[in-house]
C-alpha cells in the first residue's frame, strides 16, 4: 500500500492545560483533585449555570418572534454595543464622541487573533510582521501562538513576575517598555493576570501609561475576567478605562466565558477606540473583510444571551450578583489556603496567595514539588505552579494545604 500524503507530519505536542485534565480524569484515586482547569467550579466542585443565564436562555426560547438568519459579519450589533460599553462605563468620552468600534468573536481568543490580524496587516505600515509584539514573562500561552500565527516575527517577553518578591517587577516592566522600539505591541491582562494573579495598583498602571504614551507604544488589553477578579465590574476595568482617557488608541479583547460562565458559547468581542469616527469605521471595514475569510459569521444564542442580560437593568443586576458570587468565593478560598499552609508552619511566605486575585494564583510551587502534587498526591496542577482556586473546595482545602506543605518541606 502506498504511503499516505499525510505520512510527513509531526505529532504536535497536546495542549498542556488540557491534557492535564485528561490526566485527572483518568487517575482512580479517590483523593484526586484538578486544580488546573480555567473554568469556575461550585463548592462542589460542579460546574455552575449562572440563575441569570438559565433564565435568559428560556427568554430566547420562548420568544417567537426569533430565527436562525445570518448575524451581520461583524456580528449582533445589541452585543457588540453593550460589550464594549461595559468594558469602557457608561459615560465613556469615546463612547459619547463615537470613536469606539467592535467586532463580536469566538471567544476572547478570536477577539486577539481577529486584532492580531488586522494590526499585521494595517499597522506601523502595511503586513509588518517585523513589528515587535511584547508579551509578559510569564503569559497565557496562547498570546504567543495567537501573535506567531498572524504572522509576526518578532515575539519578545517583558518583566512582569518577580519570583523572589512573589509580585510584580514594576521597575523591571518599566525599563523593558523604554527600551522597546517605537509602535511596540504590548500585550496586557486588564486585570487578573493569568498565570499570576498579580495586577498593577492603579498608581502603577499610571506609570505604565505615562512610558507607553511617551513611547509610542501600543496597548492590546486582554480582558477574560471582568467582575470575575474583584467582584467590581468598574475597578476591573479601571485599567481600560484609565488608558482610553488618557487619550489612547487601543484594542481591548473581551471574553464572556468566565463571567456568564459561558465556555463552550465562544462569546467573545473586540472593542477597537480610535481618534474619531472615521478611523474607526475604516479599521472596521478591514476587519470584516478578515472575519468573512476567517469564519465567516458568528453564532448567535451566546451573544443573545449577554446581550439582553446587559441591556436590562433588572437582569444585568441579577448577573452582578452571580458574578459577585463566584469572585467570593474565590476570595475565600485563598484566604482558606493561606491561613492553613500558615497554620502548619509551611516554609516561605504565602501572603501573595491573598494578595493575588481572579481564578488563577501563582504558588511559588517549583517543577518537581508540581511533579511530586501529581504523582504522589493526586493533585493537578501546570508545572508553573499556576492553581485554578476554583478547584479548591471546603472539602479538600485540608488534603490540599498539607500535600503543598509535604511538596514544599521534602522538595527543594
Amino acid at each position: 500500500m502506498a504511503a499516505s500524503i499525510f505520512s510527513a507530519v509531526p505529532r504536535a505536542p497536546p495542549v498542556a492545560v488540557f491534557k492535564l485534565t485528561a490526566d485527572f480524569r483518568e487517575d482512580g484515586d479517590a483523593r484526586k483533585v484538578n486544580l488546573g482547569v480555567g473554568a469556575y467550579r461550585t463548592d462542589e466542585g460542579q460546574p455552575w449555570v449562572l440563575p441569570v443565564v438559565k433564565k435568559v436562555e428560556q427568554m430566547i426560547a420562548n420568544d417567537n418572534s426569533l430565527n436562525h438568519e445570518y448575524l451581520p459579519i461583524l456580528g449582533l450589533p445589541e452585543f457588540r454595543a453593550n460589550a464594549s460599553r461595559i468594558a469602557l462605563g457608561d459615560d465613556s468620552p469615546a463612547i459619547k464622541e463615537k470613536r469606539i468600534g467592535s467586532v463580536q468573536s469566538l471567544g476572547g481568543t478570536g477577539a486577539l487573533r481577529i486584532g492580531a490580524e488586522f494590526l499585521r496587516r494595517w499597522y506601523n505600515g502595511n503586513n509588518n510582521t517585523a513589528t515587535p509584539v511584547y508579551i509578559s514573562a510569564p503569559s497565557w500561552e496562547n498570546h504567543n501562538s495567537v501573535f506567531v500565527d498572524a504572522g509576526f516575527k518578532d515575539i519578545r517577553t517583558y518583566h512582569y513576575w518577580d519570583a523572589a518578591k512573589r509580585g510584580l517587577d514594576l521597575q523591571g516592566l518599566l525599563d523593558d517598555m523604554e527600551k522597546a522600539p517605537e509602535f511596540s505591541i504590548f500585550i496586557l491582562h486588564a486585570c487578573a493576570h493569568n498565570p499570576t494573579g498579580t495586577d498593577p495598583t492603579p498608581d502603577q498602571w499610571k506609570q505604565i501609561a505615562a512610558v507607553m504614551k511617551r513611547r509610542f507604544l501600543f496597548p492590546f488589553f486582554d480582558s477574560a475576567y471582568q467582575g470575575f477578579a474583584s467582584g467590581s465590574l468598574d475597578k476591573d476595568a479601571w485599567a481600560v478605562r484609565y488608558f482610553v482617557s488618557e487619550g489612547f488608541e487601543l484594542f481591548c479583547a473581551q471574553s464572556f466565558s468566565k463571567n456568564f460562565g459561558l465556555y463552550n458559547e465562544r462569546v467573545g468581542n473586540l472593542t477597537i477606540v480610535g481618534k474619531d469616527t472615521d478611523n474607526v469605521q475604516r479599521v472596521l471595514s478591514q476587519m470584516e473583510k478578515i472575519v468573512r475569510t476567517t469564519w465567516s459569521n458568528p453564532p448567535t444564542q451566546g451573544a443573545r444571551i449577554v446581550a439582553t442580560t446587559l441591556a436590562s437593568p433588572q437582569l444585568f443586576t441579577e448577573w452582578k450578583d452571580n458574578v459577585k458570587m463566584m469572585a467570593d468565593r474565590v476570595l475565600l478560598m485563598r484566604s482558606e489556603l493561606r491561613s492553613r499552609l500558615e497554620s502548619l508552619g509551611t516554609p516561605g511566605t504565602w501572603n501573595h496567595i491573598t494578595e493575588q486575585i481572579g481564578m488563577f494564583s501563582f504558588t511559588g510551587l517549583n517543577p518537581k514539588q508540581v511533579e511530586y502534587m501529581i504523582k504522589e498526591k493526586h493533585i493537578y496542577l501546570m508545572a508553573s505552579g499556576r492553581i485554578n482556586m476554583c478547584g479548591l473546595t471546603t472539602k479538600n482545602l485540608d488534603y490540599v494545604a498539607k500535600s503543598i506543605h509535604e511538596a514544599v518541606t521534602k522538595i527543594q
